[in-house]
């Protein structure tokens, strides 16, 4: 652990900027799943879970969370299915 007061802050900082991170990405990650799973299984609200699995990926990617080539072809596997 640090000893100057702005190092102390800057981890708690980017210990928390690091949580909401992770916690976008597996949101972004499990509204794939839903939507490649409701595809597969030929459910009902295929749509809607396909656009809130494309808005999830955009909001990561300009985020940086995900590259933006990732994105794209995660969108494309996602259209194409």
């Amino acid at each position: 652990m640090p000893n100057i007061k702005s190092a102390i802050k800057r981890v708690k900082t980017s210990e928390a900027a690091n949580a909401q991170n992770i916690a976008q990405k597996n949101e972004m990650r499990t509204a794939v799943k839903r939507a490649m799973t409701a595809k597969e299984n030929n459910a009902e609200n295929v749509d809607a879970l396909v656009s809130e699995a494309v808005k999830n990926v955009d909001k990561a990617a300009k985020k940086n969370l995900v590259h933006t080539n990732k994105a794209a072809r995660m969108k494309s596997r996602l259209m194409s299915k």
